[in-house]
């Protein structure tokens, strides 16, 4: 076993998170563990790495997600940041309202939803869809499902956004969006079962406390996990599906004859652009992967979208093909932490492609902005410049 290759990189360096695929490739392409100094990280970059430490959750702890240590003293008790047989008992309960059978009667209300708001736009002749359609939709959604109202309705976005941001390392984007997220957190120890609506996920969570089913106190530690990792990621996902599809007009082609194609499109959106720049791991002890020793105590990152793109495990990984279904992307996560919300978010994700290529027949792009941000990557802006209804 040797010491890990070196590269001197900063894996959050600004050009890096708006456009990471040539550093992923170029890592990749050095070993399955590179060791960035600067940001005292290993980092995972080939597919079979990544899957194989997220399905090892004794040498690979979560309490370590984060990349500063006030972000993981604050996640401390919460399902994200345990390992078994806490995250066991605190995962059950966060899963048993995101199982396909708890949300299928969800799917029409969706399903309806999508496609009032795909129809309106694609009449408008153009529009903006981050703010119209990525963002609107989804916090819509999570708001009525966990029972949100009011200022935390409101502020559902700025949270979900700061939560994300914190887990970054302790630079500029992370010490600016700590207030805001602690306002979540403080929000989230107060939160009475009566702050919620009656008979939503939120009250149902509150119930399983009072039963004994999950400890005392950790009912808002859950529903902090809704919106802390809940919304962000499934801004990213619509937003990169529509852009996606404008760059990309002969898949969108594909999707609109062949309705059956949905799932497999969004695995491909989710496959192809990672909305999960980074995420943590702490090494239990001395861990070898590919001959190469990651040492006991050493913080871990996992490059989602690095392992995406790995042509050890994909054939011409670069290219967006919505026929090639890749239903074991690395997106959702994998092992006892995989994305607990991702019936929800494939319900949503699915619901707006449905309503794309029912009520949409071209759209062209315009302006693109993406901003630099610790661990989602996304589009601030995205201007459907023309959209011609189907």
């Amino acid at each position: 076993m040797t010491a890990p290759i070196e590269s001197d990189i900063d894996i959050w360096a600004d050009d890096i998170l708006v456009d990471p695929y040539p550093t992923y490739a170029a890592l990749r392409e050095q070993a399955s563990v590179v060791h960035l100094p600067k940001n005292e990280l290993y980092v995972l970059t080939r597919y079979d790495a990544i899957r194989n430490a997220l399905g090892d959750p004794a040498a690979f702890s979560s309490t370590s997600i984060g990349f500063n240590p006030m972000v993981n003293q604050a996640l401390q008790g919460t399902s994200l940041a345990s390992d078994p047989p806490i995250h066991t008992q605190l995962r059950a309960t966060l899963s048993q309202n995101l199982t396909p059978r708890a949300l299928r009667g969800l799917k029409v209300v969706i399903d309806e939803k999508a496609d009032k708001l795909v129809a309106e736009l694609a009449t408008s002749g153009g529009f903006e869809a981050i703010d119209a359609l990525a963002r609107a939709f989804p916090i819509e959604i999570v708001a009525d499902l966990v029972g949100f109202s009011g200022h935390v309705k409101d502020n559902m976005l700025r949270w979900g956004q700061a939560a994300m941001q914190v887990i970054g390392p302790l630079n500029q984007r992370t010490q600016e969006s700590f207030p805001i997220a602690g306002e979540l957190y403080g929000w989230c120890s107060s939160v009475t079962a009566d702050d919620l609506a009656p008979g939503s996920i939120g009250r149902g969570i509150f119930d399983a406390e009072t039963r004994g089913d999950i400890p005392k106190g950790s009912a808002g530690h859950i529903i902090h996990q809704y919106l802390g990792a809940g919304v962000d990621t499934t801004i990213a996902s619509i937003g990169n599906i529509v852009a996606l599809f404008g760059r990309h007009p002969d898949q969108f082609e594909l999707v609109r004859e062949n309705p059956e194609l949905v799932p497999a499109a969004f695995a491909e959106v989710l496959r192809y652009w990672a909305p999960v720049h980074i995420w943590g791991r702490k090494a239990t002890r001395d861990v070898e992967i590919d001959g190469v020793t990651i040492p006991s105590g050493a913080q871990v990152g996992i490059l989602f979208g690095a392992g995406n793109r790995d042509p050890r495990h994909y054939a011409n990984p670069d290219t967006f093909d919505v026929r090639r279904n890749p239903v074991d992307h690395l997106s959702f996560g994998y092992g006892p932490h995989g994305c607990a919300g991702q019936g929800l978010a494939k319900l949503e994700a699915h619901a707006i492609i449905e309503a794309l290529a029912r009520r949409v027949k071209t759209l062209a792009l315009s302006d693109e902005v993406r901003e630099p941000s610790n661990i989602t990557r996304s589009f601030e802006v995205l201007q459907v410049e023309k959209v011609v209804a189907a």
